[in-house]
């Protein structure tokens, strides 16, 4: 791990009801930006793209509660503990916390449904918003057919009661992680770096870490439906200018407009577009990835 993420330092914040793990550097008098990862990840799939944008940016890279090293609390009645706005209060915690009142957020996977949530809860705090190979949830379920069942299973396998997705992907939870990193138009993992590889081998091979995934997703089919209902009820939307990027070879490119999509919970600029990638943007393209996200956060 010799020279992995050099320049950045990681340590363990409270956030008031989680502890969180993150990483953080690039130039400390630059504007902060809020770097979230997805399923099954950590952090550390920021890592090529945070070497690109630390000089021009301070990062902040926190494992979602649940994931990577950051707390897994027990699921709570309804899943509430693991709604995307629980999570997205701990990252205005840990924001305001490190300093920063004001900031970018851009997401992926499971960190952009975060984001979008933060961008709704904590609007005055969001300057500007990129999500990564998503489509809003609400949409996406609303939109089910047996394409999108079979393209992403595992939105319905993970749902199911305790214990028994806890239970299967258990047997094997090295196979699983490598099948799913694998999928959605990746191609395999020759993309991912080896210590991101192993970080997240280490980090989602455990009990409580595959527990708290199945949190994540049981809220997003439950509770996040029921916050996400509500917000489009009170007529709330995403206020600021938004980046919306998706992989060609992916679900989301498949199934969805997601710049329509985006643009129907926006009320600032949307813009956006597909890369030649599958699902997993910032390790298959991180000099493209990069470079877009400079140029829109800047």
């Amino acid at each position: 791990m010799n020279g992995w993420f050099e320049g950045f330092e990681e340590d363990v914040h409270a956030t008031g009801e989680v502890f969180l793990n993150a990483r953080i550097g690039g130039r400390p008098d630059a504007p902060p930006l809020l770097l979230l990862h997805g399923f099954p990840q950590t952090h550390a799939m920021w890592h090529r793209v945070a070497r690109i944008l630390a000089p021009h940016f301070r990062l902040v890279m926190p494992d979602l509660r649940g994931y990577g090293d950051s707390d897994k609390p027990r699921g709570a009645p309804a899943h509430a503990n693991y709604s995307k706005r629980a999570m997205a209060a701990d990252m205005a915690a840990l924001m305001r916390a490190l300093g920063h009142e004001r900031y970018a957020v851009c997401g992926h996977d499971r960190g952009a449904r975060v984001a979008h949530r933060l961008a709704l809860d904590h609007a005055a705090a969001v300057t500007k918003l990129a999500l990564l190979d998503i489509a809003p949830t609400l949409d996406m379920y609303d939109a089910t057919d047996m394409r999108f069942a079979s393209a992403y299973y595992h939105w319905f396998h993970l749902i199911q009661p305790s214990p028994l997705p806890e239970t299967m992907i258990g047997g094997n939870p090295r196979f699983y992680l490598h099948w799913k990193l694998g999928g959605w138009g990746s191609r395999g993992t020759a993309f991912i770096e080896p210590q991101a590889l192993a970080e997240y081998e280490r980090c989602f091979c455990r009990a409580d870490t595959i527990h708290a995934v199945c949190e994540d997703y049981r809220a997003a089919a439950g509770i996040d439906l029921e916050h996400d209902r509500a917000s489009r009820e009170a007529g709330e939307k995403i206020g600021c200018d938004t980046l919306v990027l998706w992989g060609e070879r992916g679900v989301v490119q498949a199934l969805f407009d997601p710049l329509a999509l985006w643009r129907a919970q926006c009320s600032a600029t949307v813009s956006g577009q597909a890369m030649a990638a599958g699902h997993f943007l910032a390790e298959e393209l991180p000099d493209e990835t990069a470079a877009a996200l400079q140029g829109f956060f800047s």
